[in-house]
């Protein structure tokens, strides 16, 4: 039994929360395991000076682990004026393995950059990195269509990578840092969406390993890249709060992308009726227009915790205590919305 309490075979928990960072043109929270990593997509109108005038675009990626990401602080990069060997040959990896299922002549002559950055680093930060990185990459991708500049998404398949890697003998898949630092093999494998295979990095770690053993991990890694490719296939993303204007592009662009038109105030209708449900808190942006009524969102913070709130919908118009504000402002502080 692993420390995690895992079988052999078996790969640890992930999820993608898309649209993570709302100024990306792609963006993706991915968690596996313990291991998160943020991974964007920007767009740029433009390629490298070998490219130009040739009608053919390029992808390209970045890697970076932030100083807390691991147990003692990780010295930036930036800091020590340049980029170690680590970080060069994972972030070759990513850009190599996202080029392989983008058609680049389709692309046209834009630049597509896809940073992964880990914020907490677990083992498989790699493998992290490309699967999540071609959500990123997919979402920049499908909103060039969505907004007409490309007639078609330029991805001729998925991708997705896990660990593989043999500790005291045993075959394991989905390798975290403590089996990953005590490996005697350790590999990593990245496959598309129908099964082809496109890199493979594999290390003996001071032991060697056989042509049976090579096969043993192969055989360990395509289930857990199945797992992976279905996760992404099927959009079985973590969703997490929405505010007002992206619950709108929720409800409306896969609308638009699927050619139907929606009624008129439908989607008011559906932010409405969101709005008034318990769980309804995380839609509301503080100071924004209170989507049922229009009256500007409160926030209220207590110690570490703070919320978002409707006074007229929710409180009958008083506002909640904030005893930071009530003793800073005295009797300026406005109770009910009808003081301000």
């Amino acid at each position: 039994m692993r420390s995690d309490g895992r079988t052999s075979d078996r790969a640890r928990p992930a999820t993608i929360q898309p649209g993570f960072i709302a100024s990306a043109h792609g963006s993706v929270l991915i968690s596996v395991g313990e291991t998160r990593l943020i991974c964007t997509a920007m767009v740029q109108d433009s390629v490298p000076p070998w490219l130009r005038g040739k009608g053919r675009g390029w992808v390209s990626a970045e890697y970076g682990m932030l100083p807390g990401s691991t147990g003692e602080r990780r010295q930036r990069e930036s800091s020590r004026g340049k980029v170690d060997g680590r970080t060069q040959e994972i972030q070759r990896l990513i850009g190599r393995s996202l080029r392989a299922v983008t058609d680049l002549d389709a692309l046209g002559e834009r630049m597509i950059w896809v940073d992964c950055d880990v914020i907490q680093a677990d083992g498989g930060t790699r493998c992290a990195g490309i699967t999540g990185g071609y959500v990123a990459l997919e979402l920049a991708l499908r909103g060039l269509v969505r907004d007409g500049a490309l007639s078609e998404l330029p991805l001729t398949d998925s991708v997705a990578a896990i660990s593989v890697g043999i500790v005291d003998g045993t075959p394991l898949l989905d390798l975290c840092y403590v089996e990953d630092s005590a490996a005697e093999v350790d590999m990593n494998v990245v496959m598309t969406g129908s099964g082809r295979i496109v890199e493979v990095q594999a290390t003996a770690e001071g032991q060697t390993f056989t042509r049976d053993e090579l096969d043993t991990m192969l055989d360990l890694a395509v289930p857990g890249i199945e797992e992976l490719r279905a996760l992404v296939a099927d959009r079985q993303f973590l969703v997490g709060p929405l505010g007002p204007a992206a619950l709108q592009r929720a409800i409306e662009e896969p609308a638009a992308a699927a050619g139907l038109t929606l009624e008129d105030g439908l989607t008011r209708r559906i932010l409405a009726d969101v709005a008034s449900q318990p769980g309804a808190l995380p839609l509301m942006e503080a100071h924004s227009p209170c989507p049922v009524c229009g009256s500007p969102v409160q926030r209220i913070v207590h110690a570490d915790n703070e919320t978002n709130y409707c006074a007229v919908c929710q409180n009958e118009g008083r506002r909640l205590a904030d005893r930071a504000l009530s003793r800073l402002l005295h009797d300026s502080y406005a109770r009910t919305m009808d003081d301000d």
